[in-house]
């Protein structure tokens, strides 16, 4: 895979343009809009920052547009089918005799480059502030049909969900059982409106499956494998069908898994983040693209065709050190876009050269 220079990034036009985040968000941190421009997100001390393409493509970018929030520790993004961008935040405020007070707050982006809503707070599952103040950071998935679910790892090792029902309304917090689970699942939404959700654990990998859409979740089931703790997410390859990625704790390569199978070594060196991941046509075959971050804190690129696990991954780096794990989407003219933070706290992208065979990515652009 080669380079090429994209050109000079335009500056953030909108919000305080000094601003820098202080690491990456957990999900789909980079997100397509409905008029075809991409949108970048990241924490910062005390709330969200945005960043938006000017145009379809780019490459001018504005931002970044900072939407507030005190004491948010983590910060998650997910996308659902309608374009509707959700941030679902862990946020830790002091209580009154200094002791933690940790809650979940989600708020929405509804059209690209229009203001976030106010942030709403979802509680906490634990009534008990002590408990409360070891729950994980969240991690969001978007049902098909536009229902929010917000999953955390619960004080006393397990899984809790909190879901929307079929008015918007958020339900009560649900216990979906698991133990040792670590405090970064992944959720994935899948074509057919279920989602499913897998988690390293003390005990190797715990997986709940939704029964139907909109209903209950079984499980945990358990399997003997041993994924790299904080570093497994989920793709849909084809309809109602998914692939967990993770690095493997013994052999320190990427792996493939699907329920029922055994897992296939993609290769790579070490990463230590969660996969980014997306689909994309390649001279007319279906391939799937992941970026991460390997051991030595450089992203890196990896891409094999869709499905096709067993014939193996090719493996590059970006030459860019980053905070967390890298992004992927797909831009408004279909070309695969990478994104980082830098360990600086400025965000990076990096698109696939218009008209070349293969993938070949343009030089870094700092917004």
């Amino acid at each position: 895979m080669r380079r090429r220079p994209a050109g000079t990034a335009a500056r953030g036009t909108t919000g305080d343009s000094e601003r820098t985040a202080t690491g990456a968000a957990r999900g789909r941190w980079l997100t397509l809009g409905r008029d075809g421009r991409l949108s970048l997100y990241a924490p910062a001390p005390d709330g969200l920052l945005r960043w938006t393409e000017t145009a379809p493509g780019g490459p001018g970018w504005s931002g970044p547009h900072h939407a507030a929030v005190a004491g948010l520790t983590h910060l998650s993004v997910t996308q659902g089918a309608n374009g509707y961008v959700h941030f679902l935040g862990r946020r830790e405020r002091p209580a009154a005799d200094g002791s933690p007070n940790v809650d979940i707050v989600h708020a929405i982006q509804y059209q690209t480059g229009l203001a976030v809503t106010d942030w709403r707070s979802l509680g906490n599952p634990h009534p008990d502030r002590t408990e409360g103040a070891r729950i994980g950071p969240p991690c969001g998935a978007v049902a098909s049909d536009g229902i929010v679910h917000a999953f955390v790892r619960g004080a006393r090792g397990g899984l809790l969900l909190r879901r929307e029902d079929a008015k918007g309304k958020w339900r009560a917090w649900e216990d979906l059982g698991g133990a040792g689970v670590d405090a970064l699942p992944a959720a994935v939404a899948l074509s057919g409106g279920r989602i499913e959700v897998c988690a390293a654990a003390e005990t190797g990998t715990l997986v709940w499956l939704q029964s139907r859409p909109g209903g209950d979740f079984s499980g945990p089931r358990g399997f003997s494998l041993r994924p790299l703790r904080g570093t497994v997410s989920a793709l849909e390859t084809s309809p109602d069908r998914a692939v967990f990625l993770w690095t493997d704790a013994e052999s320190k390569e990427a792996h493939a898994w699907r329920p029922g199978g055994s897992p296939v070594g993609l290769g790579g060196a070490g990463a230590d983040q969660p996969y980014a991941a997306v689909r994309t046509s390649l001279d007319g075959c279906d391939w799937t693209v992941l970026a991460t971050r390997d051991a030595t804190g450089s992203a890196v690129l990896g891409m094999g065709v869709t499905e096709q696990e067993a014939d193996g991954f090719w493996w590059h780096g970006l030459a860019a050190s980053c905070q967390g794990a890298p992004a992927l989407a797909l831009d408004g003219r279909g070309r695969v876009t990478v994104a980082l933070i830098g360990t600086d706290g400025v965000p990076m992208v990096a698109r696939q050269e218009d008209g070349a065979a293969g993938l070949v990515l343009t030089d870094w652009q700092r917004l």
